[in-house]
């Protein structure tokens, strides 16, 4: 039941603090200094809720998409211009087709998943690595900490390939996060204001490498291509492995999502704090759509060869996916932050500490579990409720993402309550 344009998966399941240490509300910092060359900051012992609840909220989106790929035949999956059918060759979206506007909403919400769970995964680790060097751990030790989660999540990403449906090693989000871990092993010794220049020039500049050595109609956007073009450049095949997270275009998100987790970190853990932070994302968050207006207006640069056919909002909102444009990454990232904005409030003015069993916050706390197991859910709904004269549709996309979430929200909820209990097990890295 794979295909070149699912929603993917979770961010790396990294909490910001280790589960054992409820509450989940912000207290007292002190100073450590930082992994690199950056200043010392201020760190907290204490979980942000509104992280859990946004990367609660995009799994939830991301269930619908899966949903979607197993129970509607009609799904719309055209947003690449490098993207070909794995049997046919041809191209996933040919110029001048139409859009199903009702399906096309119904996948377009769900683009807000891959570029959070980057973006949060950074945030996360930048917070969860300097609590453990916080207690003592080395550098190498952090660095061998990373390299086992990136293990981990390449061994999940293998674990999902097994299941029914799949035709191959399916390399989707999971292999982008960890790919994007290792990378971040080294980058992670950089300033904080290095490592946002780095990850905007990255967004900005993925497009200009790829079209100057992967033009859009060359040999190399053919079904077969060479293993390593894939994994790092244009996705697509090659053999039984399809790659549709090609590292390079993603990596940008995570390292710009670390800068963010350092700001964080820099950050008083009072209400001034709370303020800067809601200040910084509102202002990136607008700054971002703006941007993302700017480009498609232009329909050149920054939209990966997926231009606007004409000026209706079906065909400004129809971008670049696979791989993530300029456009794509500004609207997701900036929609993300203002909906962080949104929570991070939420969360400042409630009188006492998130309810424990908050739907958004029991999914966002175990979203690697959840990510896994929700394949299972939804494919053994497929093969025991649907028949062959039953092909689904979008209300049934609708219904299956539903009785998922019944399913899978008690076993969330143990499995959570298992990782507390024994939150020094191997149950930290999934």
């Amino acid at each position: 039941m794979s295909d070149p344009n699912a929603a993917g998966g979770p961010i790396d399941d990294y909490d910001p603090l280790p589960m054992e240490d409820a509450p989940l509300h912000l207290v007292a910092s002190h100073t450590l200094a930082s992994d690199g060359p950056a200043s010392a900051v201020a760190f907290r012992s204490g979980r942000i809720a509104a992280i859990d609840w946004m990367r609660g909220l995009v799994m939830l989106l991301m269930v619908v998409d899966h949903a979607s790929l197993m129970w509607n035949p009609g799904r719309v999956a055209a947003d690449s211009a490098y993207l070909r059918d794995p049997v046919t060759g041809a191209p996933l979206w040919t110029p001048g087709a139409s859009l199903d506007w009702l399906q096309f909403t119904t996948r377009w919400i769900t683009h807000l998943c891959a570029p959070t769970f980057l973006f949060l995964s950074g945030t996360s680790l930048a917070i969860s690595l300097e609590r453990r060097r916080g207690r003592g751990a080395s550098s190498f030790e952090l660095d061998r900490h990373l390299f086992i989660r990136a293990l981990v999540l390449f061994a999940c990403e293998g674990l999902i390939s097994m299941m029914p449906g799949h035709d191959g090693l399916h390399l989707q989000v999971l292999f982008a996060i960890g790919a994007s871990m290792l990378a971040m092993i080294p980058l992670r010794r950089l300033p904080a204001s290095f490592l946002l220049a780095l990850g905007l020039a990255w967004l900005a500049g993925s497009e200009f490498v790829l079209f100057r050595f992967f033009p859009i109609g060359n040999e190399a956007t053919a079904v077969s291509r060479s293993l390593a073009r894939l994994l790092f450049f244009v996705p697509g095949r090659s053999g039984s492995i399809f790659v549709q997270y090609p590292m390079t275009h993603w990596l940008g998100m995570m390292i710009l999502g670390w800068a963010f987790g350092r700001f964080l970190l820099a950050r008083p853990a009072n209400e001034n704090g709370r303020l800067d932070i809601e200040k910084l994302l509102l202002l990136s968050g607008l700054s971002s759509l703006l941007l993302w207006a700017f480009v498609r207006r232009n329909n050149g640069y920054g939209n990966m060869g997926l231009l606007r056919d004409d000026t209706t909002i079906v065909q400004w909102l129809h971008m670049s996916r696979y791989p993530p444009s300029l456009s794509f990454s500004m609207m997701e990232l900036g929609l993300m932050a203002l909906l962080l904005v949104v929570f991070l409030r939420h969360e400042r003015r409630m009188s006492g500490p998130p309810r424990e069993f908050n739907p958004l916050l029991v999914f966002g706390q175990t979203a690697l579990f959840f990510y896994v197991v929700h394949f299972i859910v939804l494919g053994a709904g497929v093969a025991i409720l649907r028949g062959e004269s039953d092909p689904g549709g979008l209300s049934a996309t609708w219904l299956a993402t539903g009785a998922a979430l019944v399913v899978l929200y008690p076993i969330c909820l143990g499995y959570r309550a298992l990782k507390r209990r024994f939150p020094r097990s191997a149950l930290q890295y999934l």
